[in-house]
């Protein structure tokens, strides 16, 4: 059956995406592990574990192939120790899936990781559109001192693999407060390369060795 024609407005100051079915949130309590001081982590997250980092609103098709997921993302401003607020950031499942961000509020980056650990960065703002191509895994991260707010748009098909973040003990760069403000990169030191297996396997579209 074919689909009908929607619009959807879009709150730039609350993300909300008019006629959404979809939504799920992040509290800080979610991402354990994420961030590279565990003790401040644990120490913020004991009196603050249910705050909200980010939740998504999305509109998915009725019929996955062929169809696009689109929706919207807001993001809490915010640091643990000098690491700014992040989402957890993923892998398409069908890692030869494009994606699309328009920032709408706010500013931030998209990091983003090839699958031989190559870091690319990619400033997002208010009418600033970003490509993620296939292949790279991206996470968002909140470097202002407002709430930022994107819309995406994705294949319905793309699915989304997290574990392939977990495996490698996180992304191989973090954004952190830079000393006299702004954003600056460094290196993940627990960060453990992909093997050449895993890297054929994403690129063949195989499922990934664990």
């Amino acid at each position: 059956m074919i689909e009908t024609p929607t619009s959807h407005v879009i709150a730039r100051s609350s993300g909300a995406l008019s006629r959404a079915p979809g939504s799920y949130e992040k509290r800080l309590a979610d991402l354990d592990g994420i961030y590279a001081n565990s003790d401040a982590f644990r120490s913020v997250a004991q009196t603050d574990g249910e705050r909200v980092v980010y939740r998504v609103e999305d509109a998915r098709p009725e019929v996955a192939e062929g169809g696009l997921i689109f929706g919207t993302t807001y993001m809490e401003p915010g640091r643990i120790d000098n690491e700014f607020f992040v989402t957890r950031g993923h892998l398409h499942a069908r890692a030869d899936r494009p994606e699309t961000y328009r920032g709408e509020s706010g500013e931030g980056v998209l990091l983003l990781e090839s699958p031989e650990g190559e870091t690319r960065t990619l400033e997002i703002a208010a009418e600033v559109l970003v490509y993620v191509p296939p292949f790279w895994v991206h996470r968002s991260v909140n470097t202002g001192s407002d709430p930022l707010v994107m819309s995406f748009c994705y294949p319905a098909d793309a699915g989304q693999n997290y574990d392939i973040i977990d495996r490698a003990n996180g992304m191989a760069a973090r954004i952190v407060a830079a000393p006299h403000g702004g954003w600056t990169l460094v290196p993940n030191i627990a960060y453990q390369p992909r093997s050449q297996a895993e890297i054929d396997a994403i690129y063949a579209g195989r499922e990934v060795p664990q």
